[in-house]
This record gives C-alpha cells, sequence and structure tokens, in this order.
C-alpha cells in the first residue's frame, strides 16, 4: 500500500474522493524535498520572511503554533502557491489554508525529537505518526 493510499483510508475516503488532500500531501512532501536544501532551505525561507518562531515550533518537541493562510501567503509566495494549487486540484485561494493545517504537521512528523534531517529531505516513514492528526483535519475521527 503506497503511502498515498494510506492517508486515503486513515481520511476513509477513495482516492477519487480523497484526492485533493492526499495530492496536497504528496505536494507538501515534494516541494519541502525541492526546496534549495529541502526543509532546511524551507526553514530559511520562513526565518527570511518573519515566520521563523512559527516553523521553529513546527520543529521543537513543544506544541505548534499556528499559522496564518495570509502568512504562508507571504512566506512561499504567490508563484509557489499557484504552482501547487495546480499540481492538486486545488483552488489557489484554497491552497494556503490547507497548507496552514497540513504543513505544520508534516514539518513536525518530518523532524523526529525536534532534528532537522540531515540531508534536509521528508521521508514518507516520517511521516506515518503524523497521519492520525492529519486525518483529523479533514473531518475523520478514526487513527
Amino acid at each position: 500500500m503506497s503511502l498515498l493510499d494510506t492517508i486515503g483510508s486513515m481520511f476513509g475516503k477513495s482516492p477519487q474522493e480523497g484526492g485533493s488532500q492526499q495530492a496536497l500531501i504528496a505536494s507538501v512532501m515534494e516541494f519541502i524535498n525541492n526546496q534549495p536544501g529541502g526543509l532546511n532551505g524551507l526553514i530559511q525561507r520562513f526565518h527570511e520572511n518573519g515566520a521563523g518562531e512559527i516553523i521553529s515550533s513546527w520543529i521543537g518537541t513543544g506544541e505548534n503554533k499556528a499559522i496564518s493562510a495570509g502568512m504562508l501567503q507571504n512566506v512561499l509566495g504567490s508563484e509557489t502557491v499557484t504552482n501547487l494549487a495546480a499540481k492538486t486540484g486545488v483552488e489557489p485561494e484554497q491552497v494556503t489554508g490547507l497548507l496552514s493545517q497540513v504543513l505544520p504537521h508534516v514539518v513536525d512528523a518530518a523532524t523526529p525529537n525536534g532534528e532537522v534531517p540531515a540531508d534536509g529531505k521528508v521521508e514518507p516513514s516520517n511521516l506515518m505518526g503524523a497521519l492520525g492528526a492529519l486525518s483529523g483535519l479533514f473531518g475523520n475521527k478514526q487513527a
């Protein structure tokens, strides 16, 4: 079973019904891994755009700070948001709202024990623990 199939089953949706959420999570992982420097590059981008404290909370072992869709739009930039929207089939106006819910969990799961992987890559195996939290975001209380 692929990671996307696992995500879909946790959301209680078939790939057709849960396609947007699955595609968004896959796109977030791809987006992070394709940053210059991977996760380290994304962290730097947040720091450069005034959201360093927020992403640091996602990496740390404490509570994840929320990020607004507007702040995320500022950090990522319009071009990135438009590209993610095209990949996931979600309207650009919705991407930052969805990302503001998903990205903290992805970054948190990718940094176990508050440590960024040396290569800065997000591995699907690191995300399995976060899928329960993500499933709650999409309305399924099963874990």
